[in-house]
């Protein structure tokens, strides 16, 4: 498995829902640990998705195309 496959199937849906959990530990009231940390998880969701967003998908085997072709502009 190439690194491109794994950054499409684990890292960038890992940092989405290490947002979503970032947003859920925020607005907690029960445990001010994890209120205090929520803003800084939320923002390393964000920096690893960034990272991950940028980097292209693999390609097709023998097409030379992209498998998300509507992301280029």
């Amino acid at each position: 498995m190439s690194f491109r496959a794994i950054n499409q199937k684990y890292l960038e849906p890992g940092s989405q829902v290490l947002m979503v959990l970032g947003i859920i530990a925020l607005c907690q009231p029960w445990n001010l640990l994890l209120h205090s940390y929520g803003v800084t998880i939320i923002l390393i969701g964000l920096i690893g998705f960034n990272i991950s967003s940028k980097i292209a998908p693999a390609e097709k085997a023998g097409t030379g195309q992209v498998r998300n072709p509507g992301a280029e502009h």
